[in-house]
């Protein structure tokens, strides 16, 4: 199911503004990789290339390539949709469906699909995403109740029941944790670890610790000036960038001398 993701020569621009420039870089598919970077860098916006979501604002354009399983996401017959199918996102803040029970929480993006399904197939595919995302347990008896009903990590780990209930290759997590408690947090970092047996993880933080924790590969975005396009400063392995990256600026953002 899961798939690695060749980035070529990606430029992003608003309009004439020019937010991401030349980034390079390959995701390795079941494993975990972790974006860091001052405010600002371009780290969230390439994350949104991955899937297309940053199409969403007006004059967003992209050039360069994006390529999973021999398809370049941004080719001419590509459906933006398909894509976001096969590559699902999880936002900063967690979003459930306010007017939805978890258990059509789970169900959305498969009734999205135009997808029919018995109630014994959907009754499947809410047990199956919400063991996935170690919520079952914790909500199998109040399916039906409101999904906003549930605690902040509880509501984050239903969108990425939500997220992975419709099989995606690969998984975008946008500071995932940032608005959580420690505890929460951690229930969604043992998450992370256990998804990307099935999954390809990518994950934006500004958490130094975090990503030193969660991912394997770690790329560092940083800006070369105010008004300049963030760029890629370094992708390596996570315990060799912490503990021997070949860039200055790196050594200096994760010691914390600047960011």
């Amino acid at each position: 199911m899961a798939k690695s993701i060749d980035v070529s020569n990606l430029d992003i621009r608003y309009g004439d503004f020019l937010a991401v420039e030349g980034v390079t870089m390959t995701i390795k598919a079941r494993s975990v990789t972790a974006f860091i970077g001052p405010s600002g860098c371009g780290k969230s916006t390439f994350l949104r290339s991955l899937n297309r979501m940053h199409e969403v604002i007006p004059g967003a354009t992209v050039e360069g390539k994006v390529v999973v399983d021999g398809q370049d996401l941004y080719g001419p017959d590509v459906d933006p949709v398909e894509v976001r199918r096969q590559i699902g996102m999880v936002f900063q803040r967690p979003n459930p469906f306010p007017t939805m029970s978890i258990y059509d929480n789970v169900l959305a993006g498969n009734k999205l699909n135009a997808k029919r399904m018995k109630k014994a197939e959907a009754d499947d595919i809410v047990e199956r995403s919400l063991r996935g995302a170690n919520l079952w347990t914790e909500v199998k008896d109040r399916l039906g109740k409101p999904g906003m009903g549930l605690s902040g990590g509880q509501q984050q780990r239903l969108c990425i029941a939500r997220a992975i209930a419709v099989e995606p290759q690969v998984l975008l997590m946008d500071e995932p944790c940032s608005a959580l408690d420690p505890i929460s947090t951690s229930a969604i970092e043992d998450l992370i670890h256990d998804l990307k047996t099935d999954y390809t993880i990518v994950i934006v933080t500004h958490n130094m610790q975090q990503a030193a924790r969660v991912s394997d590969e770690t790329g560092f975005f940083n800006l070369k000036a105010a008004g300049e396009p963030g760029h890629l400063v370094e992708f390596n392995p996570t315990k060799k960038m912490f503990a021997t990256p070949d860039n200055e600026s790196t050594e200096a953002y994760i010691s914390g001398r600047f960011g």
